[in-house]
């Protein structure tokens, strides 16, 4: 069988990860990013460098692919247009790519058809927003959400007083969000081929960082109700069908205080959410994504063992050439999968890593996840 040429736009540790499930089956996978020292170009010897963000780059990258997919939403829509009308198979197809990467898009999306997800106004400016929270007496606090352009914690405010605006307020095209009551995060991913096959992982229950914004750590199976799961999956399942994408499709979401689960935001590529799959699944979602965008049978979502991930973040303080401190004392914990990006310099919160563990239980997973937070440190010596 002769497979395609597969072009995916972006070069970093999703694509690191994709490029190694992809070579079990010797898929022809090719990078497009601005340097080959970033994490995809360490293993994958069909590394392009060029530019997501330019129309000519993509383009030209695109041209030599038969399948184009993305590992971050911040590409070239226009010319992911332009490669579709050249006949390019385009995943996810850029109709859909254009809603998600606009939160104010992606918000009302959830609107129209008809899925829960927390009330929330459009603004372009400080100015718009004090106007109208004057106007009809809005309630704080409030979480300010860049339209576009935030990633991994950043471009989100939450605006805890009128006062507070001045300092904490972002320049750009906001959704101000009503500040949910929540009581747990969840996160489902769904998988869809072109021949309409859908399936759901089992979702998993999120832990963050309040500082960094960014997950600190997540189990599976997650401590909710059977309905929540139904529920879940079927919101997750819903809303890849009505975005027609193939590939996965990562939705977070708010359980309230009152019971009810809230949208949060979605992501149409793998995830950090689903990392434990490598592990934990019968199939990962770094190989579900690839059969989804090839129109293959998807692989079987079965969690074989309870897990928790953990991420590692540069420690606050430290910025430079990494070094991972304590690395031996996890090498010590059975069934502990440490994944090092390659990425060459650490900064406070950035994502250099994570370490799936699994055990008997979520409870035990938790516990030796927990363990490992307290052994392993990203710093940088130098």
């Amino acid at each position: 069988m002769q497979f395609p040429k597969i072009g995916i736009l972006g070069g970093g540790q999703l694509g690191k990860m994709l490029v190694l499930d992809g070579a079990r089956l010797d898929l022809p996978l090719y990078i497009l990013d601005q340097e080959i020292s970033f994490p995809a170009g360490r293993v994958n010897r069909l590394f392009m460098e060029g530019d997501f963000t330019e129309y000519g780059d993509v383009l030209a990258f695109g041209r030599e692919m038969d399948i184009i997919t993305i590992e971050i939403e911040k590409v070239n829509i226009d010319a992911l247009f332009e490669l579709e009308s050249m006949g390019k198979i385009v995943h996810p197809n850029p109709r859909a790519l254009e809603i998600i990467r606009d939160k104010g898009k992606q918000k009302q999306f959830f609107v129209n058809q008809g899925l829960p997800t927390s009330s929330f106004s459009l603004v372009e400016n400080l100015q718009e927003w004090e106007a109208a929270a004057a106007r009809d007496n809005r309630p704080y606090p409030v979480v300010q959400k860049l339209r576009s352009g935030g990633y991994d914690g950043r471009g989100v405010s939450i605006l805890h007083s009128p006062e507070a605006i001045k300092s904490k307020w972002l320049s750009g095209p906001s959704v101000m969000e009503e500040l949910v009551d929540i009581h747990k995060e969840i996160a489902v991913i769904a998988a869809r081929n072109a021949q309409g096959q859908v399936l759901t992982y089992e979702p998993v229950e999120m832990v963050f960082d309040p500082e960094a914004n960014l997950v600190d750590m997540l189990f599976c199976p997650a401590a909710i109700s059977e309905q929540h799961k139904k529920e879940a999956a079927d919101i997750a399942a819903k809303l890849i069908k009505s975005l027609d994408i193939c590939g996965l499709l990562a939705v977070e979401f708010f359980i309230d205080a009152t019971g009810t689960l809230l949208i949060n935001e979605v992501a149409p590529r793998p995830h950090n959410s689903g990392h434990h799959t490598i592990e934990s699944c019968a199939t990962s979602q770094f190989q579900q994504h690839l059969r989804g965008i090839l129109n293959w049978p998807l692989g079987d979502v079965t969690n074989l063992h309870p897990a928790a991930m953990v991420n590692l973040l540069g420690e606050p303080g430290y910025q430079g050439p990494v070094y991972y401190q304590g690395i031996e004392k996890v090498l010590e914990i059975p069934q502990a999968y440490i994944h090092l990006y390659g990425k060459e310099e650490t900064k406070p919160s950035r994502k250099m890593g994570h370490i799936t563990v699994l055990g008997n239980s979520a409870q035990e997973a938790i516990g030796k996840a927990k363990s490992i937070q307290e052994r392993i440190k990203v710093i940088s010596i130098t």
